[in-house]
């Protein structure tokens, strides 16, 4: 499926990606939708009964998964390719991003991070980290610390290039 209506607005949407796309729901979640990952145990009825319980779009490579899905009338997109930034651009296409919600969720575990004060998390970061930076957020699921490094330029000039090009 193919999701192409400009009105379509992201924090309204929740997705699934199947166990082969762990890549694109870190992603998903880092631009800040929320985003079910599935893991290695689950089968694709479990899959299912999800997305129609969380009301959820399955993204997925597979394609018994994908004519399951659609038989269920539930919302399916196909992915066909295994490069990152074409699997971001099929899922994105048509979804106006609200940029205020990037970096709002957990890359691990998708749960909504935290603002948290400096002085809170100094013997959880490496001093390094902890005198260069102000300002930091943290998972209350899985404690994982956030803060706007090396790498947080990176990730916005991505994700500014894959949303300009959707």
């Amino acid at each position: 499926m193919k999701i192409t209506s400009s009105s379509l607005q992201s924090e309204n949407m929740r997705f699934l990606c199947d166990q082969m796309l762990g890549s694109l729901a870190k992603w998903l979640r880092l631009i800040g939708l929320n985003t079910f990952y599935a893991d290695n145990e689950m089968e694709d009825s479990e899959l299912l009964k999800i997305a129609k319980k969380e009301k959820r779009i399955i993204v997925t490579r597979d394609k018994e998964l994908f004519c399951r899905g659609k038989k269920q009338n539930l919302k399916v997109i196909k992915i066909s390719s295994t490069d990152l930034d074409i699997q971001l651009k099929q899922v994105l296409n048509g979804i106006q991003i609200n940029k205020e919600a990037i970096f709002s969720r957990c890359s691990l575990c998708n749960t909504l991070i935290e603002k948290i004060e400096k002085h809170e998390i100094r013997d959880k970061v490496f001093k390094k980290i902890y005198k260069n930076n102000n300002t930091f957020w943290f998972c209350p699921k899985c404690d994982k610390i956030y803060w706007m490094g090396t790498h947080y330029k990176k990730i916005i000039a991505k994700i500014n290039e894959i949303i300009k090009n959707v």
